[in-house]
């Protein structure tokens, strides 16, 4: 299955890279950058069904960038990488999602937004009510989907 293909060395660094980029370390905050041994490590093995559309990204991103993200200067990878944002697509989606994923289940990050870094489950997590007259417009269009018999 091609999804299951794993990164060539050429795209790992690529895409530790953009990580690095979407997602800085910060002293302030006492967290890693996504492009943290453990954090990326965790990205490279979880990109699954994923894989396809981050290699698409990855490609888009040497061809805006005119070879290696990895090897360009910091400015213009950030302004190649801004490129890459304003064209949108599956693609970009994709990569951030992984990146953003694999970030947010770091323990060291969790314990950075002052969250228990364990699953949801069997404690759960308590969750703040809001205005559920947000959703009134929602529950008074029409269905725009076709009823089963």
């Amino acid at each position: 299955m091609a999804n299951e293909i794993p990164l060539s060395a050429a795209e790992a660094r690529d895409l530790r890279a953009f990580a690095g980029l979407m997602i800085p370390p910060s002293k302030a905050y006492g967290v890693p950058g996504a492009d943290d041994d453990a954090i990326f490590a965790d990205i490279a093995r979880s990109l699954g069904r994923d894989r396809d559309d981050v290699g698409a990204a990855l490609k888009r991103l040497v061809a805006l960038g005119g070879g290696s993200f990895a090897d360009l200067p910091p400015a213009r990878r950030l302004e190649v990488a801004n490129g890459f944002r304003d064209g949108g697509g599956p693609p970009l989606a994709a990569i951030t999602r992984v990146i953003l994923l694999c970030y947010y289940r770091d323990d060291r990050v969790m314990r950075s937004l002052g969250q228990e870094p364990r699953s949801p489950f069997p404690k759960g997590h308590t969750v703040e009510q809001g205005d559920w007259s947000l959703l009134d417009p929602v529950k008074q269009r029409k269905p725009f989907y076709r009823r089963v018999p």
